[in-house]
Order: structure tokens, then C-alpha cells, then sequence
């Protein structure tokens, strides 16, 4: 292989890691490329050396390394905040309940942004930059049914009478969204909160997180629930997001 054409590949293999956006596996790389194993083995080892990528603890996946991976991590948030916009603003009108962009964050939902224009005197706490655990709220079951992340990293604490705490259960819980298309968090993570959410596919169908509502379960009933669920699908399905 001549300098120029390793090179060329090394970027290429550099750049299919970061847009990834979440772990990813050398076996993935060459398929993905159409690199042979050797080959990729060859570049890996480069780019780790150079600094670019790391392994992550215990395991083959491979991430960029967080200080290449900083700014365009940030500049990917920053860009989906502005391009989900629209859709949260149509999610909080239809449903009259604050709105909710989420993603995937180590294991846990990030939320992103939300919006809420009612004149409500107690509103949603701002959740903005938080985190949630995966498993308790339906922006997370909607990210864990549509993307492919291994469940058994998922701490399944108890937060409420309702939360789900083993395995089995939360396959159950997420082959039924799958079914559905949207997922229900019935006072899983607050007592007397529900929260409905819907997975979030860019223009190239590749899951980028998810969108939903919260709501106090009084207004937000399990009926209601499944009636904004379709309603949510219905919106989301009308928006091409590019990244």
C-alpha cells in the first residue's frame, strides 16, 4: 500500500468512527469500507498510536478520542438543537405538554432542549444538560429500541414502584415499542409524572436520538398517552432532518 493510498484510508476510517457517534467495532469498519481485516488492523493501530481513536476499558469498540472529538461533538449538538427546533415547538402545540429532545449519552438519555409555552404557575423543572437513566423514562426506551446498544451495561436501579428492574423486562418493554413505534414512561423514573417519546431518524434513517412529552399523570392519562404516541409518529414522519 502506497503512503498517499494509506493515508487516504486512514482518513477514511478516521472519519466513518466519528460519524458513527457511538462505539464501533473494527469487523464493523471493514464492512462498512470494504477494507480487509489486515488492512484495517494496520490503519487501527496508526490512528491509535497517532492519538486519533481509543479502545474503550475492556472491550475492541472504538471511539475517536475526546479531544479530536470535542468540538465536532459539540457542533453536532448545537446543530441538532437548531434543526429538532421546529420539531418540539409542533410536539408542544399539538399536545399542550413540554417537549423534549434526547440522546444517547453513555449509557444514559442527555436531554438536549425542550419547550413549554403554557402559562402553567408550576412548569417542568428545566431539564436541559441533565441526565437520565435509559431504562426509567421513554425518551431512553425509545433510543434502546430502535438503536443497538448492549443492555446488560444498563444499571437497572429503582427509582419507583414502577420501574423496570430486570432484564426480561425490559426486552418485553422495548419489543412492544418496537411494535408500537412509541414508548411510555408510566411513573417509571417520578411518582405521578408520564412522559411519551418517539425515536428520531435523520434524512439517511439513522437513529439520532428521540423527542416525547412529560406530564402529570392526571392529565397525562395511559389513554392519552397512547393517543400522542401515534400523533408524535405523525410528526416526526413529516420532518427530513440533515446533519
Amino acid at each position: 500500500m502506497s503512503t498517499i493510498k494509506s493515508f487516504t484510508k486512514g482518513l477514511q476510517v478516521y472519519k466513518a468512527i466519528v460519524s458513527h457517534d457511538k462505539p464501533i467495532l473494527a469487523k464493523q469498519l471493514c464492512e462498512k469500507l470494504n477494507i480487509e481485516k489486515s488492512t484495517m488492523s494496520r490503519l487501527l493501530k496508526t490512528l491509535h498510536e497517532e492519538g486519533f481513536i481509543t479502545y474503550l476499558e475492556k472491550s475492541n469498540e472504538i471511539i475517536a478520542t475526546e479531544i479530536n472529538n470535542a468540538t465536532n461533538r459539540k457542533t453536532r449538538i448545537e446543530l441538532m438543537v437548531k434543526k429538532t427546533k421546529a420539531i418540539l415547538e409542533e410536539i408542544y402545540d399539538i399536545t399542550n405538554e413540554c417537549s423534549y429532545l434526547g440522546i444517547f449519552d453513555n449509557y444514559k438519555v442527555l436531554y438536549l432542549n425542550q419547550f413549554d409555552n403554557s402559562d402553567r404557575k408550576i412548569k417542568t423543572r428545566n431539564k436541559i444538560g441533565s441526565q437520565a437513566p435509559l431504562h426509567t423514562n421513554a425518551l431512553g426506551k425509545s433510543i434502546l429500541a430502535f438503536g443497538n446498544y448492549d443492555l446488560e451495561k444498563i444499571k437497572l436501579n429503582s427509582y419507583t414502584h414502577n420501574t423496570i428492574t430486570n432484564l426480561k423486562s425490559l426486552e418485553n418493554s422495548l419489543k412492544e415499542v418496537r411494535e408500537k413505534g412509541y414508548s411510555i414512561d408510566d411513573k417509571e423514573y417520578q411518582d405521578g409524572m408520564r412522559c411519551v417519546a418517539v425515536p428520531l431518524f435523520n434524512h439517511q434513517n439513522i437513529l439520532i436520538g428521540a423527542v416525547g412529552i412529560s406530564g402529570t399523570k392526571d392529565r397525562l392519562t395511559l389513554e392519552k398517552s397512547h393517543e400522542f404516541g401515534g400523533k408524535l409518529l405523525d410528526i416526526v414522519n413529516k420532518y427530513s432532518i440533515v446533519l
